[in-house]
């Protein structure tokens, strides 16, 4: 009986450690240390929106990984973050430049199965995989068995300490998504081009490819 106002008493304490120590660590990173830091950081983690959270197939992974770290003129269809921006949608900006990942079984492509057409890179338009590549993977996020010959790039990404395959485009560098092989999808690769739906734009018109 003698503990429970005890408890009640602290609360108000807690309240206010906490309150201090998210206000300390947002004007100066290095004094807020300790348990109570930890916790603010905590909280401000829990509040980041469910696209800040989504998962990148099959791993959860953050919301961005931050710039394209390469610049404009490595690609034949290369622009500045700041042309990037004027052309893309804040979302499109987020996933193909800044390497995020849109939420699963969210995209238009991912249950997109035409007979015949073309998907094309959102940011530059360059042919990237054909319809007859794309198949059903149940992931969440389009799937395709193998790309355009010579449309995509192949990077080791180390980051969330994991070693995956990233891919992106190779005209313009936009981030598409990621490769997962031996999952047994009994394709002609044993591959998986996990890709996002806003990094494509699909045509009929198979002279594209």
């Amino acid at each position: 009986m003698l503990l429970r106002p005890t408890t009640i008493a602290h609360r108000p304490l807690l309240t206010l450690a906490l309150a201090a120590s998210a206000s300390l660590r947002l004007s100066s990173p290095q004094i807020a240390t300790g348990s109570f830091a930890l916790a603010a950081q905590q909280h401000n983690h829990n509040q980041q929106s469910p696209l800040q959270l989504s998962p990148s197939s099959p791993h959860i992974r953050n919301y961005s990984m931050g710039s394209n770290a390469s610049t404009a003129s490595n690609f034949p269809k290369g622009k500045s973050d700041t042309e990037w921006r004027a052309q893309l949608s804040p979302e499109q900006f987020r996933v193909l430049r800044q390497k995020g990942t849109e939420p699963g079984f969210t995209g238009k492509y991912d249950s997109h199965y035409p007979k015949k057409g073309v998907y094309t890179c959102a940011g530059c338009d360059s042919p990237l995989y054909t319809a007859d590549l794309k198949f059903k993977s149940g992931c969440g996020w389009p799937a395709f068995f193998d790309a355009v010959p010579g449309a995509i790039d192949r990077h080791v990404d180390r980051t969330f300490g994991m070693k995956r395959t990233e891919i992106t485009c190779k005209a313009c560098g936009g981030h598409l998504g990621h490769v997962f092989e031996g999952e047994g999808f009994n394709n002609p690769t044993d591959e998986r081009h996990c890709v996002n739906s806003i990094s494509l734009n699909f045509s009929e018109d198979d002279k594209k490819a």
